[in-house]
């Protein structure tokens, strides 16, 4: 595209591209006439006339620098990337240095950098840990270490003093959109979950905590948090600026669940705690039998099954939201029903052939 002077091009590098944050800001960056892409994961993609995808092993400091040293077009970095861990202190380490190392490869190379763009979530409020303030704003005291997403924040703060470039920090709470094979996408729990109960010809119960299903609980859309996304990472007001950024509702499970049930044609039953990564361990063979049944995409099972993220938000016996409205008095004013959303990612699965 030629390059106007008036709008000078802006070009994003988008860190752990493949996740749903990562994909759906991606989705939203190609609509936007001013701006180039490039996308890194572990993976990498397949690249087109508007997104050029590069495959990293962030871990690696060799590797990051080998794979990004050509990238000297970059003004802004937006990290979504994640590697998960079996505890809360094993998540630091490797968290950390991805972000470490991306900022290292990049900021020495890419004269025009303007901004980097942190994802985090409400571990920063300790909502992971159990009962916490709420609403959670942007004030609020950190908690007890470890936690990689404050780190992460405070490496970027440090890393700024002195320099041009700006930074800004998004906390979501749980983030639903597209992505397979992804070990935090509940709306995908959800569809599966109630797919293969129809399957076998059973209610939908809700299947976490019996005080989970009564408490009060907000999600972030996947496109509304790539708006947003970009948003703070270009307007000046947002600069060196931590963000919640929601729905903009608030909803019970105990309501919200039987409007599911109805839209896979399921009655619901009362909730039966159980966990599924344990109860879900054994339907791989069912799975494969539906995808043949029901002329699926050939998703593999291991791609679509989220089942300890379920557990993990299933088990919230506790209120889980934040304000967000230190994003609105700076002029982010999207919003979207919570119920909708659910509903039109279904939908897309459907069209997708994910799910029946």
């Amino acid at each position: 595209m030629k390059n106007d002077s008036a709008t000078p091009r802006k070009v994003a590098l988008v860190v752990g591209a493949n996740g749903v944050i990562g994909r759906n800001l991606i989705d939203h960056l190609t609509t936007l006439p001013d701006w180039d892409v490039i996308g890194v994961s572990r993976r990498g993609g397949e690249s087109n006339s508007r997104v050029r995808y590069v495959a990293a092993d962030l871990l690696d400091i060799d590797d990051s620098r080998e794979k990004l040293n050509g990238l000297t077009e970059v003004t802004h970095i937006f990290y979504a990337a994640y590697q998960d861990r079996p505890t809360w202190a094993e998540l630091v380490p490797p968290n950390l240095a991805m972000l470490v190392n991306v900022v290292e490869a990049i900021e020495p190379i890419a004269p025009g950098l303007i901004h980097i763009s942190l994802m985090q979530g409400y571990k920063v409020y300790g909502a992971h840990l159990g009962p916490f303030k709420t609403p959670a704003r942007e004030t609020d005291a950190n908690h007890m270490p470890p936690e990689f997403n404050v780190d992460q924040q405070n490496f970027l703060e440090q890393r700024q003093q002195g320099k041009a470039w700006t930074w800004s920090a998004l906390r979501p709470s749980v983030v639903c959109g597209f992505s397979l094979g992804n070990p935090m996408n509940l709306a995908m729990v959800i569809a599966i979950y109630a797919s293969i109960s129809k399957e076998l010809g059973l209610p939908l119960r809700f299947p976490g905590k019996p005080g989970a299903y009564d408490s009060l609980l907000e999600m972030t859309d996947a496109g509304l948090l790539a708006k947003a996304t970009v948003w703070a990472a270009t307007d000046e007001r947002c600069a060196n600026k931590a963000f919640n950024i929601t729905n903009g509702d608030l909803f019970r499970w105990n309501e919200l669940w039987p409007k599911i049930a109805h839209y896979f044609g399921l009655e619901t039953a009362p909730p039966l705690q159980m966990s599924l990564d344990v109860v879900m361990a054994d339907k791989e063979p069912l799975w494969n039998k539906m995808v043949e049944k029901h002329g699926l995409a050939p998703n593999s099972y291991n791609d679509v099954s989220s089942w300890r993220f379920g557990d993990f938000v299933f088990s919230w016996d506790y209120d889980f939201f934040a304000d967000g409205t230190k994003a609105r008095r700076l002029g982010f004013h999207e919003f979207i029903d919570t119920e909708a959303m659910f509903m039109n990612i279904f939908d897309d699965f459907r069209r997708r052939k994910v799910i029946p």
